[in-house]
């Protein structure tokens, strides 16, 4: 069983070196520029502060681990496309000539969809996310932000909206390969409702406007993987009838 995995375990390993090697680059050209981008990453937070409230550093090596931060995050984001080929080539031997060609649609559509869940984040939902977590109790207190906390937040709550947007791009492959149609994807949408607001919860910061903001757009692009699934992977007409019969 093992010298069967071999082939398998060599292949990841080659694709993960590629990553690497990519990630690596990027990660230090990203850091020899960190100063823009960190300033870029603080625009939201920054225009919702109250007069008086600045960012700070609290520790002393506070303000070099943030630019490492800054710099994996943007080197992250440049290398998206190596990531995702190389995630389609190390899935691709199993599958058929015909599903093979969609490859540069996945990695094209898996990058723009991430980059467009960030954007949402960056955007719309850390604005009023933040606008409302600094802003109250600002009459009481002088708000004076931890520049590495707020790093690490934005970073996390963008990763995370980045992901939850591959939805559709997800639904796109399981359906090239046949392992999900658009009839299992409306079965399961009353759990789905469900998962989204609990991941939702788990991924934004403490109250219920960006909770919202994310569940509102998983639950419309829940429905595009529909539309994505039937597309490419459509239910049997007579597997439909048994499924109404049986309800």
């Amino acid at each position: 069983m093992f010298n069967d995995l071999k082939p398998h375990i060599a292949e990841l390993r080659k694709r993960l070196v590629i990553i690497s090697i990519t990630l690596v680059v990027a990660f230090f050209a990203c850091f020899a520029v960190y100063e823009p981008i960190l300033n870029w990453m603080m625009v939201p937070v920054e225009a919702v502060l109250p007069e008086g409230s600045y960012m700070v550093a609290i520790e002393v090596q506070e303000t070099f681990f943030t630019a490492l931060k800054v710099a994996f995050f943007s080197g992250f984001l440049l290398t998206l496309p190596v990531i995702f080929w190389q995630l389609w080539l190390f899935v691709a031997p199993g599958l058929y000539e015909n599903e093979k060609k969609f490859v540069f649609p996945f990695v094209f559509f898996a990058t723009l969809m991430f980059l467009v869940g960030a954007s949402f984040a960056y955007y719309i939902v850390v604005p009023f996310g933040f606008d409302f977590l600094i802003n109250f109790g600002s009459t009481v207190v002088t708000v004076l932000p931890s520049i590495g906390k707020y790093v690490g937040f934005f970073t996390k709550l963008l990763f995370g909206f980045g992901i939850a947007f591959e939805l559709p791009v997800i639904t796109f492959f399981l359906a090239v390969v046949g392992l999900v149609n658009d009839r299992m994807l409306k079965d399961f949408f009353k759990y789905a409702i469900i998962l989204i607001f609990v991941l939702s919860a788990l991924l934004t910061p403490p109250d219920i406007l960006t909770q919202f903001l994310m569940a509102g757009p998983l639950i419309i692009l829940y429905g595009v993987s529909i539309l994505v699934a039937k597309t490419f992977n459509p239910a049997k007409e007579e597997e439909e009838d048994i499924e109404e019969e049986d309800d």
